[in-house]
């Protein structure tokens, strides 16, 4: 017994012996495991950097292959290289569509210009032809009606009470205009042109080039102050008498009108001298210098935040500006072909440089506008905006309630006044062409007969396009509400303004498009209270009113943007920079 109980103890310890070595032998397995699932887990967060490996484990790798440091590798990783612009598809789908918008510009901007162009010789004819005949109308109204100024209740012949007026208002204005004219050529027959030119021919390069810059900054401000006295002396002429007056006077307003359209023609004068002497430098660096200003204007407005409003002042700045370049070409060739006895021959010198200055313009405007679109994210569509709003200018003043002359809305849109300018033009021709005999006077009617066949051709085709320019940007509907009119910048003004333009319900329109164009202006016994359009078609493009510019100003922690609500229509001031709306 003691035998089996030996053995059975001894396959029991054998038994546990071999079930230790078992269970370390697991153990080992298992830290074997283990180590080779922490190998693998420290493998995979390794971090690629130029060929070679570098561990973020605890464990680093001794032994490294040494294929993975070798140059080859990393020439054919650079060269295999791969990427797929399809992850950031929008990023350059928007680089492209800059880039069309680019390419579009020059073309709608010089729709933009042509069509400004236009509208800009329309209203310099203006002066030449149809405001002689005006005048004259309105003096043979003033000289056949003398029953009007007696004391008799009614006229026999007119049908008019002793209270209403002789002349129209739209007369006043022209003849006071005729008036300002003749009395400013009469007192241009003092300024010598021959002096003048000598004067600034004597002047060194930079001395002119710093007088041509400070010329250009002057004509700015006069254009931008001389429509305002222009407009004060044709409102103090033909306010109601039964109002209050508010004024100094007409004669003080005719007065100050006269001496500003006299100093803006010396100063235009003085322009056109200054361009007649770099043409005739013989270094040509004067005129050199004065391209290179234009390109001197891309930095001052490229780098700039422009809004649509902005632009639109900016456009119509060089609207005017380039018509103007262009008269001042006029009579530095009238005044080059008078010297040269009228040889045409001299005319083919002066031709390079007139194209070169007409192409510098018109590449500095591309560029310009080009990088402003660019860098302030905005469609070439918006000239065709620009080109609605003036043309919506030309037809509105065909309407039976037009408040204003087509050629002086105009002015106050782009700044150009033609009254100094023509005034330029007429004082050089005069004194250029000398009219002997009666063959010179018959050329004198027919080319006065060829102007206004011109004036009147280029008003019907400016009327035509301006028509269809209105109805496919859907402001038609604008044609038959009220005028608006900008809010006056001091609250007195504004009070005074609100004290006699009240009036009862309004009552709506019901005219044609056609009728109401061809029709003439008829004065309403009653002025309807500014009315601001409602149209949602015409609501792009505007800029805050003087209200909510005060209400920024005492809220300036709101940041967030606020809808304006001045139409583009309203924007008719001509400022200095082209990016301020006042």
């Amino acid at each position: 017994m003691n035998v089996v109980s030996a053995r059975m103890m001894a396959d029991s310890v054998a038994t546990g012996l071999a079930d230790e070595n078992e269970t370390e032998n697991e153990d080992k397995e298992r830290e074997k495991r283990l180590f080779r699932e922490t190998k693998e887990q420290a493998a995979s967060d390794l971090t690629e950097t130029l060929g070679f490996y570098e561990r973020k484990a605890k464990y680093k790798e001794r032994k490294s292959n040494v294929s993975d440091l070798s140059l080859v590798r990393f020439i054919s990783a650079e060269l295999t290289r791969g990427y797929f612009l399809e992850h950031n598809e929008a990023k350059y789908t928007e680089r492209r569509e800059k880039v069309y918008t680019c390419l579009r510009i020059p073309k709608e901007l010089e729709k933009l210009m042509m069509f400004g162009f236009f509208l800009c010789l329309d209203v310099f004819l203006y002066v030449f032809t149809l405001l002689p005949l005006r005048v004259l109308l309105a003096l043979v109204r003033l000289l056949t009606l003398p029953c009007c100024g007696l004391r008799a209740s009614i006229c026999p012949y007119c049908k008019k009470s002793s209270g209403s007026r002789i002349l129209q208002p739209a007369q006043v204005c022209d003849v006071l205009k005729g008036v300002i004219m003749i009395l400013c050529y009469f007192m241009m027959h003092y300024v010598d042109y021959s002096m003048m030119y000598h004067m600034i021919r004597g002047q060194s390069v930079i001395k002119l080039y710093i007088i041509y810059n400070m010329l250009e900054v002057a004509d700015r401000l006069f254009s931008s102050f001389g429509q305002d006295i222009l407009d004060a002396l044709y409102w103090t002429a033909t306010e109601p008498k039964e109002r209050k007056r508010a004024h100094i006077g007409v004669i003080p307003h005719f007065f100050m009108a006269v001496l500003y359209v006299f100093m803006h023609a010396i100063l235009i004068m003085v322009q056109a001298t200054t361009l007649n002497v770099a043409f005739n430098s013989h270094n040509k660096s004067l005129l050199t210098i004065m391209m290179s200003n234009n390109f001197v204007e891309i930095k001052g407005s490229v780098f700039k935040k422009f809004e649509k409003n902005n632009l639109f002042q900016m456009s119509n700045s060089d609207i005017k500006e380039r018509f103007t370049n262009y008269i001042l070409l006029l009579i530095v060739c009238l005044r080059n072909m008078e010297q040269f006895s009228w040889n045409p021959d001299h005319l083919w010198v002066l031709f390079p440089d007139v194209c070169m200055v007409i192409a510098s313009e018109i590449a500095v405007d591309v560029v310009k506008h080009a990088f402003i679109t660019k860098f302030n994210d905005i469609t070439a569509d918006v000239y065709s905006e620009y080109r609605a709003s003036l043309a919506f200018d030309l037809v509105s003043s065909r309407q039976k309630n037009a408040y204003t002359d087509y050629s002086d809305s105009v002015s106050r849109r782009m700044g150009f006044i033609p009254l100094p300018l023509a005034l330029v033009l007429i004082r050089v021709v005069t004194s250029s062409v000398k009219i002997q005999g009666s063959l010179s006077i018959v050329c004198v009617v027919l080319f006065y007969l060829g102007m206004i066949t011109l004036k009147v051709l280029n008003s019907i085709v400016l009327l035509g396009k301006s028509c269809k320019y209105v109805k496919e940007a859907n402001m038609e509907e604008k044609l038959f509400q009220n005028p608006p009119s900008a809010a006056p910048s001091r609250a007195s003004s504004r009070a005074h303004r609100t004290k006699h333009t009240r009036e009862p319900a309004g009552e709506p329109e019901e005219e044609g498009l056609s009728a109401s164009v061809t029709t003439q202006p008829s004065r309403s016994d009653e002025c309807p209270a500014p009315q601001l359009p409602t149209s949602q078609s015409d609501q792009f493009l505007t800029t805050p009113d003087e209200s909510e510019e005060k209400s920024l100003i005492q809220d300036d922690t709101e940041l967030k943007h606020r809808a304006p609500d001045k139409d583009l229509l309203e924007i008719d001031r001509f400022t200095i920079c082209g990016n301020r709306i006042d």
